[in-house]
């Protein structure tokens, strides 16, 4: 798949680094390299604050007083409103000004993590996560549209885009160490607080560096930010709810009625609205519809492999939680160095459609060899898997990013760049959502399998093992999805057409 660059009309339309825009003044153009700097750091702090939690969980149940079904909101409460409400910030973005948006919400998201940092008590702390949400949601996709402004060139695009798409990614491996060691090191409290000084250096140096873009006219579409915010949260419900009380349970049927209601209303409010935060039109091309899919599908799998493996190095193997952060190292490491190759030359030499099916090959390949880990399995076991999988998705993250945002037009280029974080966003809650539940039931059937004689601690080993070789099946699956989707639903394009359209 040959992938161009959105029209030219888009930089002319936001502006350009070599020239200075007006927004009442003259502002002086500030060195592009500063400036993707300032953009990865606002990536990387809100990807990673979706997993920088997992490691310290245990330490937050009891320090707060968390439920084991509540704990999980500790992790959902931030993703599902950071990825409901992207659209909603992409859309803020386009009418009020990216860097007025993008400082709007790098300064939410600093106060609300220094509010979830003292956090006496559940409520407390999830409210706080919710509102790193909004903070995250209305930061995150200006900061993409800006980056893909700063460079319009073919070339220097793609290079740029994979180093966001290894913060994107492999920030979220990234969490995980961080959470370890501040977990270790000082206290749970500290993966939030770690957040403020970072926030605060992003506020001095983006308001006087980051262009502003012209405001447009319109409006919010705030009853589509809703319906589509509720209805996921309904369905996510729904999936961990049955985790525990079972698919026929009252409450989960009423879950997935209301989510599935909720969704079909947003559809109906997007088709309706005079500016609508989804453009249907977006999914009308379908190489970009499908690679929002296939986004969405891959870091389902990816977020259950975090959240099982973080489980199995400390439940299983007995590690603490520095040394169970550090275990994902070679998945980090590997993410960032294949991304880098992958813009740097593989795009250009291997093609952008290849490289999409090589790389979801890797991590299908992975995802299905942690499958065969048991009780007795050591680190040494884990190892090649994770450099596999960080090998699959650091190659295939960069043109699945690129081929979401082809042939943007500029009128759409915030809610394209938008809808690139939300499938990562919610791919994620989704899929974690639906593992729980098959390792729940898997559990509940282990369980009984159980022989007599095992010692409490043994038989916990076994239970958890067996069913977390269940999700990883399931993850598996996600994956096999999303390879035969790249390889049959997204096409190549001919050069022919692609410079038609440019």
């Amino acid at each position: 798949m040959s992938v161009q660059s959105p029209p030219r009309t888009l930089a002319a339309r936001l502006g350009s680094p070599l020239a200075a825009l007006r927004t009442g003044r003259e502002r002086p153009s500030a060195p592009t390299g500063l400036i993707l700097a300032l953009i990865l750091t606002c990536q990387l702090m809100v990807v990673l604050d979706a997993t920088i939690v997992n490691i310290a969980l245990q330490d937050i149940k009891t320090s707060l007083g968390f439920s084991s079904a509540g704990l999980s909101w500790v992790v959902n409460a931030y993703t599902l409103t950071f990825g409901g409400l992207l659209l909603l910030g992409a859309r803020a973005g386009d009418l009020l000004g990216r860097r007025r948006v993008f400082l709007g919400g790098i300064a939410l998201f600093t106060l609300a993590s220094l509010a979830g940092g003292f956090a006496a008590n559940p409520a407390q702390l999830l409210i706080a996560r919710a509102f790193q949400g909004v903070g995250g949601a209305l930061a995150s996709p200006s900061a993409l549209a800006l980056l893909m402004t700063m460079f319009p060139g073919q070339r220097e695009r793609t290079r740029a885009i994979g180093l966001y798409t290894a913060v994107s990614i492999g920030g979220s491996a990234l969490g995980l160490i961080a959470g370890g060691m501040l977990s270790e090191w000082a206290s749970w409290r500290w993966v939030l607080f770690v957040n403020v000084p970072i926030g605060l250096v992003l506020l001095a140096l983006a308001r006087p560096t980051l262009p502003e873009t012209p405001r447009q006219t319109g409006r919010f579409d705030l009853a589509g930010a809703l319906t589509s915010t509720l209805g996921m949260t309904a369905l996510v419900y729904g999936f961990v709810h049955a985790a525990t009380a079972g698919w026929s349970g009252r409450e989960t049927i009423a879950s997935f009625v209301l989510g599935f209601l909720l969704l079909t209303a947003f559809v109906l409010v997007e088709l309706r609205a005079e500016a609508p935060i989804t453009p249907l039109r977006l999914f009308a091309d379908r190489n970009r519809a499908s690679s929002y899919v296939a986004r969405l599908l891959l870091v389902a799998g990816m977020m259950g492999m975090f959240f099982f493996l973080t489980q199995f190095l400390r439940g299983v193997l007995g590690y603490s939680d520095l040394v169970t952060g550090f275990a994902f190292v070679p998945l980090t490491a590997m993410v960032f160095t294949a991304s880098q190759v992958s813009a740097r030359w593989l795009v250009d030499l291997v093609g952008a459609h290849r490289l999409m099916i090589i790389g979801i090959a890797f991590s299908t390949l992975g995802m299905l060899w942690l499958t065969q880990l048991g009780e007795h399995s050591g680190y040494a076991s884990l190892v090649c898997p994770l450099l596999i999988f960080g090998l699959g998705n650091g190659l295939a993250f960069v043109p699945l990013t690129t081929a979401a945002l082809d042939g943007v037009e500029a009128r759409d280029a915030g809610a394209a760049s938008g809808m690139v974080n939300v499938m990562q966003q919610l791919g994620g809650s989704l899929g974690l959502a639906v593992l729980v539940t098959v390792f729940g039931s898997a559990s509940t059937s282990a369980a009984r399998d159980v022989p007599a004689g095992l010692s409490k601690a043994e038989a916990a080993r076994r239970i958890y093992v067996t069913a977390a070789d269940h999700a990883f099946w399931a993850a598996t699956i996600f994956l096999a999805g999303t390879l035969l989707l790249v390889a049959f639903a997204i096409k190549t394009r001919r050069p022919e057409a692609s410079a038609a359209r440019g």
